[in-house]
This record gives C-alpha cells, structure tokens and sequence, in this order.
C-alpha cells in the first residue's frame, strides 16, 4: 500500500493539472494534505511540516528567484536580448546557419524564459533563414531546441534553481552551472542534429487565418527599439553573476585553492547566488536608458514580481509537497526497492518524463520531481555533492521529454514558425524527446566516471 498511496498522488497531480487546468500551486499543496492523510502523518504536525517546507525552500532561493526574473524582464525590454543573439551570430557567422540558431538560442534563455526568447527571436530567425537560404522550419527547430536546452538546465532559470534547491544544493549553483553548460552542450548538439533533417522542409501553416500568432502584448520586435545597449552591456548583468557564483564554488572547495584570505572571504560572499544576482540587477539597470529612469527601473520590478509570483508559489508549494514526503516511509522504502532494481539515475529521469508528458510544465516536472526524489538520494547513490547536481541534471532532462500540445512552448514555436500540429510534432516534439534521452545517457556516463 505504500507505493499505491504515492502513485494515487501522482495520478492526482497529473488529473487536476492537465485534465482539470487547476493551478499547479494548489495541486501541490493539495497533494501534501492527501500524502498526509493516506501515511496518518500526526494531525497536530501536518500544518507545521507544510509551513515549514514551503518556508524552507523560499528562504534559501526565494530572492534568487525574483532576482534572475526581474534581469530576465529588463533584458527584454531593453532589447539586450537581441543584442546577445545578434552578438553571437557576428561571432559564428553564417557558415552553419542551424547551429549558430542552437546556440544563439542556449545563450539568449540563461536569463530569458524559452517562450519569451523564442517570440522575441522570431524576427531574426527568419530574416537569417531568408538571407541564408536555409528552411525556416530548420531553423525554428534549432532555435527553439537551443532555448529549451539552458531553459532546463543551467541556473538562474527558476526551474533549474527551484530543482537545485530541493536537493540541497542552494549554495553550490555554481556547480550546478558548470555541469549544466556541459549537459546543455550536448542537448544543443542532439536538437542541432535533429534540426538539420528539416534542412528542405517547407513551413506548412502559412496560409492558416491564425499563423503567424499574434504578437504577445508588450513584446517587441527588433525594429521596435529605438536604442539598442552595446554587446558588452548586454551581456554583463548575466556573465557578471555567473562568473561570480563560479568562483564562489571554487573558493568552496575543499582543496580551498583561493586559501583562507580575506580575498577567498570576498569571493565566497560576493558569489552567493543571492548577492551575485543583485549584482546583476543593479548592472541590468544601466540598460534602461530613458528621461523617467527612476520609474521605469520601479515599473520592472513590478512586473518581475508579477512574472516570478507564481513560479515562487509553486516551488514554495513544491517544498511543502517533499517536507510532508520527507516525513513518511516511503522515502526507506522506495530506496530499498529502487536500490534492488539498479535505476539509479535513471529514476529521476523517469519521474520527470512521466510528469512533463502528462502535465506539459517543465518546472511543475522540475519541482515535484525534486521534491520527489530529495528523501532517496542515499538510497539511489546521489547523496554525494556531485551525486545531487547530476540528479538535477537527470530531471532537467525528463523535464523536456517531450514537449506536444499540453506544453505552452509547443504552441509559440509552431504558431510562429507557421507549423501545422502533425509537423510540430515531427519536427518540435520528436526533437525535444531526442534531446532528453541524449542527455540522460550522457549524465548516466558521467555518474560511471565521476561517482
């Protein structure tokens, strides 16, 4: 009955998300009630371990959450995004036109939400398709695999750092970083790969009364700008933190190869994700260049506290689900039973899979997956420091296998790249499964050199 009761939770979170479209939030905080009422969880402790979970998780990534959205927002606005995609294409030129997509792609959705990056990269996808003669289908594909890659793997995109912090892992991103740019490589490869099959396909939408989708209200196009930052100021506000958090790691390590100095004590605060992102913050405000500077600074962070609301919500929710697990048997038990089976890291893998496919949210996948999986790290041999980073990885790759039409971004990429659903799926859907499995395999190879 153990098992039952969790698979009858999971079937819960799948059935009101994706049949019944209640808000992932509440469906999480639901389901740590029924988690506690089928393992009899002690009345009297039941709303202490929800507050606390919910606390918990917010108080280590809460404010590195808002941070990295508020960044994220005014990299939009400010058309520092196309700069970056713009800077990249300069650099790698024109010689494979797919994979410099990918790439631009991978670079542009650190710090911007893969949905908002693609809508805002739309215009210059096809104007480089046009110039280059290459299909516009290949190119959507490369670009919105690209995107997809970082967007599930490498901080300070939320669901990456909501994951992280589910895990233990909330002051270590900047491992978390380092190995996700590694796996993203390979997840940009395999969608790159994949892109270059469409190398003569033909957009089949185009006559469509709804194609391309309206424009989003308040997204801009690149003609909409009537100044543009420097590539170096555009860049700064998310190289800056990155940078920071990884020397931060560094001077974390055991070998403490910066010493005991003063100058490790500043790296080590500096690079505090918390601090590294407000950093950034401050950096991205020098974007804004307007006569009402004070009040557009003070409008983006409203509307960074509006985007990151509900994504704060849900990874506090996400918290409350896993202290209630933390709590019952079923974290010993499941260890035992997975440990006979020899999943390993293709346990979290599966969870996430299972949950993107049947919800269509990657970071409702990433959340509850973690959560999930937190009390079984010993058992599944990822209690290690780096055990716990490749278990990020693990779900960052069920978390986009696969994208199909229960997923928001399954719709953007389509709909702007003048797609009919059945190429959408070959061409989008198929590419995004690729990309999970490819980089399972490769982070289960990594668990046999490095655990």
């Amino acid at each position: 009955m153990i098992v039952f009761w969790l698979v009858l939770t999971i079937l819960f979170i799948i059935f009101a998300t994706a049949k019944l479209k209640w808000h992932p939030f509440l469906v999480l905080i639901l389901s740590a009630f029924l988690v506690a009422l089928f393992y009899q969880v002690p009345l009297n402790t039941v709303a202490k371990t929800i507050s606390d979970g919910f606390g918990g998780i917010l108080g280590y990534i809460g404010l590195v959450i808002v941070f990295g959205t508020i960044i994220g927002l005014i990299l939009e606005k400010t058309g520092a995004a196309i700069v970056m995609a713009e800077s990249v294409i300069k650099v790698l030129g024109p010689r494979f036109p797919t994979l410099t997509m990918s790439i631009v792609g991978a670079v542009v959705s650190i710090p911007v939400f893969c949905d908002s990056g693609y809508i805002i990269l739309n215009s210059l996808k096809e104007s480089l398709a046009e110039r280059l003669h290459v299909s516009s289908v290949a190119m959507s594909i490369a670009l919105a695999t690209g995107l997809y890659a970082t967007h599930t793997f490498v901080p300070p995109t939320p669901g990456p750092i909501a994951a992280a912090g589910n895990l233990g892992l909330e002051s270590n991103l900047g491992l978390v970083i380092m190995v996700g740019v590694v796996v993203t490589a390979v997840a940009v490869l395999a969608g790159w790969w994949w892109s270059n099959r469409f190398l003569n396909a033909t957009p089949d939408n185009i006559n469509a009364v709804d194609a391309p989708a309206a424009m989003p209200e308040g997204m801009k196009t690149r003609d909409d700008y009537s100044h543009l930052p420097s590539a170096t100021m555009a860049f700064l506000p998310i190289i800056v933190p990155i940078i920071l958090i990884c020397l931060s790691s560094v001077a974390n390590f055991p070998s403490a190869p910066f010493g005991s100095s003063m100058v490790a004590e500043i790296l080590i605060f500096i690079g505090n994700p918390l601090t590294a992102l407000l950093i950034g913050l401050f950096l991205s405000f020098f974007l804004i260049k307007s006569s009402k500077k004070t009040q557009e600074i003070s409008d983006s962070i409203s509307q960074g506290l509006v985007v990151a609301a509900p994504i704060l919500l849900i990874t506090g929710a996400g918290g409350a689900f896993g202290a209630m697990l933390k709590v019952t048997p079923i974290g010993d038990y499941l260890g035992s039973t997975l440990s006979a089976l020899g999943l390993g890291i293709f346990m979290p893998f599966i969870v996430s899979a299972a949950l993107k496919t049947a919800q269509g949210s990657t970071t409702v996948a990433l959340v509850t997956t973690s959560a999930m999986v937190a009390p079984l790290l010993s058992q599944i041999g990822l209690d290690s420091e780096l055990g716990r980073v490749f278990c990020v990885m693990a779900i960052g790759a069920g978390a986009m296998t696969i994208s199909h039409a229960n997923d928001s971004f399954f719709w953007i990429v389509s709909q702007f790249s003048r797609m009919s659903v059945a190429q959408a799926y070959k061409a989008h859907s198929m590419a995004t499964g690729i990309q999970g499995v490819t980089s399972i395999v490769f982070i289960w190879l990594l668990t046999l050199v490095f655990i």
